[in-house]
């Protein structure tokens, strides 16, 4: 069954709700709320890795999610993950009680993957091509599919080698990291081939430029682009979807999981 991890920005410039929820009780409340709504996962992020974005500091980063995550860990039982790049954030968010590390680096940051190895908990890595600041400037491939998953086996192994469990490990193609419109389609239409690995599958193309491209709508009117997404990614195999839309996602994957069941009896019985 494919979970469900809720976004929570406590960022003032994420390109679809910088700012919403950088005060520390809104960004609790807004966690709570997506709990509610089904949320198995509350993915905590203090800098923004939007294209162009620029870094803030290891201090900066952990005063605008330490704070976040005890109170949630407090409040609620959904596993709280850290989005960060930085081994002193991964250090002090699973101090204060995060379960998981997901990032857009794949532990490839001086420090990280020792980091990983000490704290013990799951971690997500994401193919991503250059680095926020630049990733979108004429990102090129020979053949993205296949770069992208030689990209992620070389990290999972290295993981393994470094002595991170592979069944701690989960994988992210990175939609909108470092690749153009053409190069997130291939990659979607070839989910199965990410899903029929070793690892599980993270899948996270809530609001991005993608879909925006898709229906030229702005990144607060993709709710119903970001649903469909997650529904399909889960029908490939996706063993996570990030998204914004909690509620509207759960729904949606319910409806689809209880129809296809119910094609797959009538198929039998037929």
């Amino acid at each position: 069954m494919t979970r469900v991890m809720g976004i929570l920005n406590t960022t003032p410039d994420s390109f679809s709700d910088g700012g919403c929820w950088s005060d520390h009780e809104r960004a609790l409340r807004h966690a709570v709320s997506m709990v509610a709504g089904g949320a198995d996962i509350i993915d905590v992020g203090g800098e923004s890795t939007r294209p162009g974005a620029t870094a803030v500091s290891v201090h900066e980063e952990i005063d605008r999610v330490a704070g976040v995550i005890e109170s949630l860990v407090a409040e609620t039982d959904a596993l709280v993950s850290i989005d960060t790049s930085k081994p002193e954030v991964m250090e002090a968010a699973v101090s204060a009680g995060a379960g998981m590390v997901n990032d857009v680096y794949a532990l490839r940051r001086d420090g990280a993957m020792e980091m990983a190895v000490k704290l013990g908990v799951p971690v997500c890595l994401m193919h991503m091509q250059g680095e926020p600041r630049d990733m979108q400037h004429h990102p090129v491939y020979t053949d993205v599919v296949r770069e992208v998953i030689d990209f992620l086996l070389e990290r999972a192994r290295a993981c393994e080698l470094a002595g991170i469990p592979a069944a701690q490990l989960v994988i992210d193609p990175g939609f909108g990291f470092g690749k153009t419109l053409e190069h997130n389609l291939e990659l979607f239409h070839a989910l199965g081939q990410l899903t029929d690995m070793a690892y599980p599958v993270l899948v996270g193309v809530s609001r991005k430029a993608m879909l925006g491209s898709l229906t030229g709508k702005p990144a607060g009117d993709r709710v119903m682009a970001s649903v469909t997404a997650a529904v399909l990614a889960a029908q490939s195999g996706a063993a996570i979807v990030r998204v914004h839309d909690v509620a509207e996602t759960v729904e949606a994957l319910a409806v689809a999981s209880a129809l296809s069941h119910l094609q797959a009896e009538c198929r039998h019985n037929g």
